[in-house]
């Protein structure tokens, strides 16, 4: 495929004004719903193939997902390509101002392999919502969704309008020496700085969607049995390849060894008494990751879990004990379903341990108590989390998801996706009038005292 050709054919298409029509847009959206019900059967087959993901999980964290949110963004986009009147300072009388939301033409979507459709359709269909054309680059870790996503592409939409350019390194790194107005990246912080290294030739703004380690915290007064639920579906959903899923956990020791006795129990309940024969129980993506969360297993204490299968990639649900600051599993994400636990007595000693290190993509806090609330969001910055719950905070297209600091930039969902593929062009359009005669040399003293009544 020649991928500079394609930039510029949609660039041509741009230029036709055709995506900035909001009914066109709207239509679109609908067509993409559409398609994708189509597909649902070869949707849930590849992700099965390429991650295990039963049905239920298909459609629950992939599919279900994006069909909500294409269908929120096709309610309301019309309604916000609408120029936005806001008030008008008394010295620009007479004259409206309003803030017009535009397009900015060709838009890059680089998506991971770990929620490979959602994590795909969900930026493009806030592109599209924004009247951008758009390329889409699908991960190769997930070639068998990748392929999915550009038979679905195909057919709902002409290349000059959406793309789909699949491939590995070479692909990536040629799509990167391209122009594009927008990108938007998922994936790893490390390819995340070269995203940025290469938008900066062409000072493309971009939106970086990372990862990090994000901790979870268990207070004396929390809901144990139902804390240990909460955050063992967090954890292990996607055999815990889930951006935002808990990277590990502080518990107040007074409430340790109740809490790993429910938690046992309830991954007892959920996956059975061999996961590893749990036909809807995910795969680590491919050996390269199956080898690395093994090796971060080793040496460890584990408390449950912490047996594999190399032949099918399965990593069973893991919990280790006797973690400390300074052992390997918490030097790097783990992006597995290993979780390891640390005790604290004193919340200021697990908040100073957070703020010490890069700010994470979630946070998720079990209490009762709403100072201890105010108290962990009040002093950990982190993109967004849970209080009593984990990672549902990105299943809402009424909040914006993403990161800060090292675990990403910008955000999207609803209208924040809208609005993340949007210029906003302020424009005041002044009346003729009147010409008030202030601004205009010669000045004078009574001028200037016009000038200090109008301008305060």
């Amino acid at each position: 495929m020649d991928i500079k050709a394609l930039v510029e054919k949609q660039r041509e298409f741009f230029k036709t004004g055709t995506t900035k029509n909001p009914h066109f847009r709207k239509k679109q959206l609908l067509k993409l719903a559409d398609t994708i019900k189509k597909y649902e059967y070869k949707i849930n087959q590849a992700l099965k193939k390429d991650l295990n993901k039963s049905r239920m999980e298909s459609y629950m964290c992939e599919v279900g997902l994006s069909l909500s949110e294409i269908h929120y963004l096709s309610r309301h986009v019309i309604g916000w390509c609408r120029n936005k009147y806001v008030p008008t300072p008394l010295a620009q009388f007479h004259s409206d101002s309003f803030i017009k939301s535009e397009p900015y033409g060709v838009a890059l979507v680089m998506s991971p392999w770990n929620y490979p459709f959602m994590l795909t359709i969900e930026p493009l269909a806030a592109a599209i919502s924004a009247g951008n054309c758009c390329i889409v680059k699908p991960s190769a870790y997930s070639p068998c969704v990748s392929a999915v996503i550009a038979e679905i592409i195909e057919a709902a939409f002409p290349p000059e309008y959406i793309a789909v350019v699949q491939g590995g390194r070479a692909e990536n790194n040629e799509l990167l020496e391209q122009r594009f107005d927008y990108i938007f990246f998922t994936g790893s912080v490390n390819v995340g700085k070269l995203v940025m290294e290469k938008a900066s030739k062409y000072l493309t703004p971009v939106t970086l969607e990372l990862g990090g380690k994000s901790p979870c915290f268990v207070d004396k007064d929390a809901n144990i049995k139902l804390a240990a639920r909460r955050i063992a579906f967090g954890k292990y959903l996607n055999s815990g390849q889930t951006c935002v899923a808990p990277d590990y956990l502080f518990i107040h020791k007074d409430v340790k060894n109740e809490f790993i006795k429910e938690f046992t129990s309830c991954v007892k309940n959920m996956f059975g008494e061999n996961p590893l024969a749990n036909k809807d129980f995910p795969k680590m993506i491919n050996k390269k990751h199956f080898d690395r969360v093994n090796n971060l297993i080793k040496g460890e204490k584990v408390i449950i879990g912490g047996k594999s299968n190399e032949s099918t990639l399965q990593i069973a649900p893991t919990l280790l004990d006797k973690i400390t600051p300074d052992s390997p599993i918490m030097q790097e994400e783990i992006f597995g379903p290993v979780l390891p636990i640390m005790t604290f007595s004193d919340l200021g000693e697990v908040v100073d341990y957070v703020t010490a290190h890069e700010k994470p993509l979630a946070c998720y806090l079990f209490t009762h108590s709403r100072k201890t609330e105010r108290y962990i969001l009040d002093n950990i910055s982190f993109g967004g989390g849970c209080v009593n719950d984990t990672i549902i905070h990105l299943a809402t297209s009424h909040m914006p998801f993403g990161g800060v600091g090292s675990s990403g930039m910008g955000g999207y969902h609803g209208k924040f996706g809208f609005d993340t593929f949007s210029h906003k062009k302020s424009v005041l359009r002044k009346y003729t009038w009147l010409d008030l005669p202030m601004r205009y040399q010669p000045y004078s003293n009574f001028m200037e005292k016009l000038v200090r009544i109008f301008v305060k």
